[in-house]
């Protein structure tokens, strides 16, 4: 059990890591700037930074709540939703919460436990970025973000004609011109989702904060917090290696269509799955705590 004094200490050092950590975000927000780095963390990802901000303790935590007139912050979670409150505290109504969000979990249990179970593929060389922009001049098309392309239409071109496209994560691939699609070497399917994510892709490690997301209370606040840093961190490289110029953003480009940016490319990615396999572990591990309640 948890005295008040300890818990809200917790919230609070959460609350202000989420500051940290969203703060480029914010000040773009604020000043009506997009960012077209870091927009696509809370709109792909739909969340909001209050989300964020918001610390839960996991399943099987129970927080003392402070006598009559006490602490809004306790006050208020004891109407948030699944948590219960029984003499004179406050914790996760697992069995309530798994009644609404059981098959969630079990999804997120039986797709991170099987992308764990396989060796990580490397050498994608972030690919699926320009395949999201391949043949759109010729097309008359816009591409998606507002950067100049760092090769111009033609040398993106080349550099998706040159290279194998090997994208296994549906997510990306569903974003790839019509021209580009048939040139994936896989054909990743939702339905095949479980089956096919492999642990060295660089959005199937990003969406570790999705999962973060959708089991919303089941997971401890580190862990979300944890999982969002990640996903930052690898969205910079996946910018950065993309056919964009982000160079506007203080950004060096990894110049995937080298040697050098190859090589750089790969030891990034190696390096964020190593990060995402301690991550999906203890994500799997927060699962089994919430179904062995049930």
């Amino acid at each position: 059990m948890h005295p008040v004094e300890a818990w809200e200490a917790l919230a609070e050092a959460h609350a202000a890591r989420a500051d940290v950590l969203t703060a480029v975000w914010r000040e773009a927000r604020a000043a009506g700037r997009k960012h077209a780095i870091e927009d696509f963390l809370f709109t792909y990802y739909p969340t909001r930074a209050a989300q964020l901000r918001r610390w839960h303790p996991g399943p099987g935590v129970v927080l003392t709540l402070p006598d009559a007139g006490g602490s809004p912050e306790a006050d208020d979670r004891t109407s948030w939703r699944w948590y219960r409150q029984d003499a004179g505290a406050v914790t996760l109504d697992v069995a309530a919460y798994l009644a609404d969000r059981g098959d969630t979990v079990r999804y997120v249990r039986s797709l991170l436990t099987a992308t764990a179970s396989r060796p990580g593929t490397f050498g994608c060389f972030g690919l699926h970025e320009w395949a999201m922009v391949y043949g759109d001049r010729a097309a008359g098309r816009d591409h998606r973000h507002p950067l100049p392309l760092r090769l111009g239409h033609d040398g993106t071109d080349a550099v998706v004609e040159s290279h194998p496209v090997r994208c296994s994560h549906f997510d990306a691939y569903r974003f790839f011109t019509p021209e580009a699609t048939d040139r994936n070497q896989l054909r990743p399917t939702r339905a095949a989702q479980v089956a096919m994510e492999q642990p060295g892709c660089l959005h199937a490690n990003m969406d570790l904060y999705k999962w973060c997301l959708k089991l919303g209370p089941g997971v401890p606040g580190d862990l979300l917090l944890d999982a969002f840093e990640l996903a930052r961190d690898i969205r910079w490289t996946d910018m950065a290696a993309s056919p964009y110029d982000v160079s506007a953003y203080g950004v060096e480009a990894v110049e995937i269509e080298t040697p050098d940016g190859k090589a750089e490319y790969v030891r990034r990615q190696r390096d964020y799955a190593e990060r995402a396999d301690a991550l999906r572990h203890r994500i799997i591990d927060t699962c089994d705590r919430l179904l062995q309640h049930a």
